[in-house]
């Protein structure tokens, strides 16, 4: 069961949220003081989008299965693990709170959260995601974390100063709400792609390209809230079949604009094993102090 800790908030009249735990009669539910009530899906995650949702185009369910496929197979372990040691260490062992903001499949906090056990740590946690189908997943891998259909862009439905740790890996960063969330010791840690990452695979697929000089926006976009505290960059050389090659490439925006099969018929003539490098920056950050609330 998700943990009922986690300071949720009402999206309708951001009164506090209780977690009620689920009955004969009715799955597990969130309901605020003012009768606001939202049911768990049959799958385990809560949608909390009310009015008419959002405009922006979630990951589709074949998108979402191929990045089960090819996270499930370990090919980014390497980049969960350094994810995991720059959140474990800044948590405290007891009441810490943990957002995976754009948590997709569920498979980096899910590291996360076994490291933090492992390292004898209380953790509470929200993934959120705009798409059911990724959620789905993750509700199955991290059934001890409340998982939550939002869109980023809104105001975060969690509580101001109650979260040590945020993690937004190639995920929209809401800068702002971030900040707000954040206890004022807490850490925000962004994974994006650098220049050249998954060049070959890019040319041949259709994949989008890196764009120059997309760091100092990132750092720039961040600066009214957060101090950039350091860097790390993450390197995978890869190795894949054509059917793992063709995951990666529809598990990404790409996926928006051309379907499985396509990508699958661009790979066709290629080598096995298919290679690549996998260029990533990991970007820890830590709150502004006296930043514009």
């Amino acid at each position: 069961m998700p943990s009922a800790d986690f300071p949720l908030l009402c999206p309708v009249c951001s009164h506090p949220l209780e977690h009620l735990a689920a009955t004969a009669a009715r799955q597990p539910r969130l309901l605020c003081p003012n009768g606001h009530s939202f049911d768990a899906a049959r799958q385990g995650y809560f949608n909390l989008l009310v009015g008419k949702g959002s405009p922006f185009e979630p990951d589709s369910a074949a998108m979402v299965a191929s990045r089960f496929n090819f996270l499930g197979n370990g090919h980014y372990l390497r980049l969960a693990q350094a994810l995991t040691d720059a959140i474990v260490p800044h948590l405290p062992q007891e009441g810490a709170a943990v957002l995976d903001s754009g948590t997709g499949t569920g498979h980096y906090l899910r590291r996360i959260l076994d490291a933090a056990a492992d390292s004898g740590r209380q953790v509470s946690a929200i993934g959120l995601d705009i798409s059911k189908f990724a959620l789905r997943r993750a509700a199955r891998l991290n059934p001890e974390a409340l998982n939550l259909v939002w869109d980023i862009w809104q105001p975060l439905p969690i509580a101001e100063n109650s979260v040590d740790a945020v993690t937004v890996v190639f995920a929209p960063r809401n800068a702002a709400e971030f900040a707000r969330v954040l206890r004022p010791q807490g850490v925000l840690v962004v994974v994006a792609p650098r220049t050249g990452h998954l060049a070959d695979i890019a040319a041949v697929t259709g994949m989008l390209g890196i764009e120059e000089g997309k760091d100092e926006r990132l750092a720039g976009a961040m600066a009214e809230h957060f101090e950039l505290d350091a860097t790390l960059d993450v390197d995978i050389p890869l190795e894949l079949s054509r059917t793992a090659a063709a995951d990666l490439a529809f598990m990404g925006p790409a996926g928006h604009h051309l379907d499985l099969g396509q990508i699958a018929a661009r790979l066709e003539n290629s080598r096995e094993p298919v290679t690549a490098d996998a260029k990533f920056r990991l970007f820890v950050f830590r709150p502004r102090r006296n930043a514009a609330p």
